[in-house]
């Protein structure tokens, strides 16, 4: 292995790793239930799938290029995950928190999770534009750029695959007292406080250039 690979595979890890919006969907349904956590993990890795299938077309170029077409994703993406903070905090101040089956997942819950995870990822521009700035770097001069960029970009998903599986896992570990429901309230209040700030700040920066 070279050492630009393993470099790419530390910062592409951080990436990954850094708590934002695709962390706290995936605590939120991971508190819901397993099934719901590990499916919005998945939903995450799927549009991480979307922005390096991108990169690796070229078509993220034209994110970079186009400001309208790039603020128009911005606001759609804050706007839901604005839409998703909101209506956890309503579920928290309400004590009325969206029906879960903590002993298994109902098919709904689980959609829902896989959706959640996917809107939230895939809707995120800055993701490709990172992903189009990023992959160039770690393809050593003279090597075939379009082999080389798919395995950086397939070592990106798998390390969303196996990272936020493990939080939505290490949740549901923790989910007798997260379940609580004063806990949950809690968590559910706490996860739907950052989503709103998350998205507030999507759609300020989006208006703000």
């Amino acid at each position: 292995m070279d050492a630009q690979l393993i470099a790419f595979i530390g910062v592409a890890a951080g990436m990954v790793a850094m708590p934002g919006a695709d962390f706290t969907v995936v605590v939120r349904n991971a508190v819901a239930s397993r099934h719901a956590g590990v499916a919005c993990a998945v939903g995450v890795a799927g549009g991480l799938l979307v922005h390096t299938a991108l990169a690796v077309a070229g078509l993220a170029a034209l994110l970079a290029t186009v400001p309208l077409l790039y603020r128009t994703l911005q606001i759609a993406g804050g706007a839901y995950v604005l839409y998703l903070g909101v209506r956890a905090v309503r579920a928290a101040l309400h004590a009325q928190p969206e029906p879960c089956d903590f002993e298994g997942a109902t098919a709904s819950g689980v959609g829902r999770g896989l959706r959640q995870g996917f809107l939230t990822n895939v809707l995120n521009p800055k993701a490709p534009v990172l992903f189009l700035s990023l992959l160039p770097q770690f393809v050593p001069e003279g090597a075939a750029v379009l082999p080389r960029t798919l395995l950086l970009a397939g070592i990106v998903v798998l390390l969303a695959l196996i990272w936020f599986p493990a939080v939505a896992l290490l949740v549901d570990r923790l989910g007798r007292w997260l379940r609580r429901p004063r806990t949950a309230r809690a968590v559910e209040g706490a996860s739907g406080g950052a989503l709103t700030v998350l998205g507030a700040t999507l759609l300020v920066q989006s208006t703000a250039h």
